[in-house]
């Protein structure tokens, strides 16, 4: 499943929810949690679960992965399940402030006592969150980790810096933790949603340390995190002719255009290659 560009809306926008699957996202996240005001939770509550009801009575196959981001469990999760499960469900929840793996089984629990065995998408976000990573990674629920660059710094008290080295150690201690439990790695958000420049220096970066996709938090940013996640052509025909080499080689390593390949570059095709079947390119080379 594609997760390029995992795109927020907020709960209590419904015009702004309704818009959200043509934008082009992977992967669009109905927001119950820190986008919608205390006093507006309910009704945004009855949003989400209109607009889920529109899309699944739509029947539009080309409907990206639609999710829904709760409150944690004992801090609204339940109340928020009991309205949007009442109806067609997300294809999975956004966890806020994952710590631990019983918080992910905790809210997949509560969604199970709503009759929906839904993924869990795991925001790292919280000192704590970035220790307990390995174990929020490897609960069954758990379908990827989100790192939330925002909200760890605020709850360090730390200064957000364009160069970003006060979350460096997170956002890879993140990633090594999806890595090594095998489930999908979506990069923290980038605020300033005019500034493109700044986005495609982010995702490129967030993308070479090894991460599958990026959070956006406005349509605008949705091209830009997909093209990064999209291998493109010369990259696409490098893994080709490498696993194509593979096939006829009959040694762990070979050369290909005078580069020795060994199982790191191999790796590194197959990853071209799987994010080149992730994003719809026509492969059409060696499995």
């Amino acid at each position: 499943m594609a997760r390029r560009s995992v795109l927020f809306s907020p709960g209590d926008r419904p015009e702004l929810m309704r818009k959200a699957p043509s934008t082009g996202a992977d992967a669009v996240v109905f927001d119950l949690e820190d986008a919608v005001a205390p006093d507006r939770t309910a009704s945004a509550r009855e949003s989400v679960r209109e607009v889920l009801g529109e899309l699944a009575e739509s029947g539009d196959e080309s409907c990206p992965e639609v999710c829904v981001r709760v409150s944690p469990p004992g801090r609204g999760a339940a109340a928020d399940l009991d309205v949007v499960l009442d109806g067609p469900g997300p294809d999975a929840l956004v966890l806020p402030k994952a710590e631990t793996a019983g918080d992910v089984t905790d809210l997949a629990d509560l969604a199970a006592e709503g009759g929906a065995d839904l993924p869990v998408l795991a925001l790292v976000e919280t000192a704590g969150g970035v220790l307990g990573a390995e174990s929020v990674a490897a609960a069954d629920p758990t379908d990827a980790l989100v790192f939330g660059a925002e909200d760890l710094a605020a709850g360090l008290g730390a200064t957000r810096t364009d160069r970003g080295t006060e979350v460096l150690y997170a956002r890879e201690h993140v990633v090594l933790a999806a890595s090594a439990a095998g489930v999908d790695a979506i990069d923290t958000v980038h605020t300033d949603f005019e500034d493109e420049a700044g986005l495609r220096e982010s995702t490129a970066f967030a993308r070479d340390l090894g991460y599958d996709g990026k959070l956006a938090i406005h349509p605008a940013q949705v091209g830009p995190i997909n093209e990064a996640f999209t291998p493109d052509a010369e990259r696409v025909a490098w893994a080709r002719r490498v696993l194509a080499a593979r096939a006829e080689a009959d040694a762990a390593v070979f050369a290909v255009d005078g580069e020795m390949i060994d199982a790191p570059l191999l790796a590194r095709a197959e990853r071209v290659r799987e994010r080149a079947l992730v994003a719809g390119l026509d492969w059409n080379g060696p499995e």
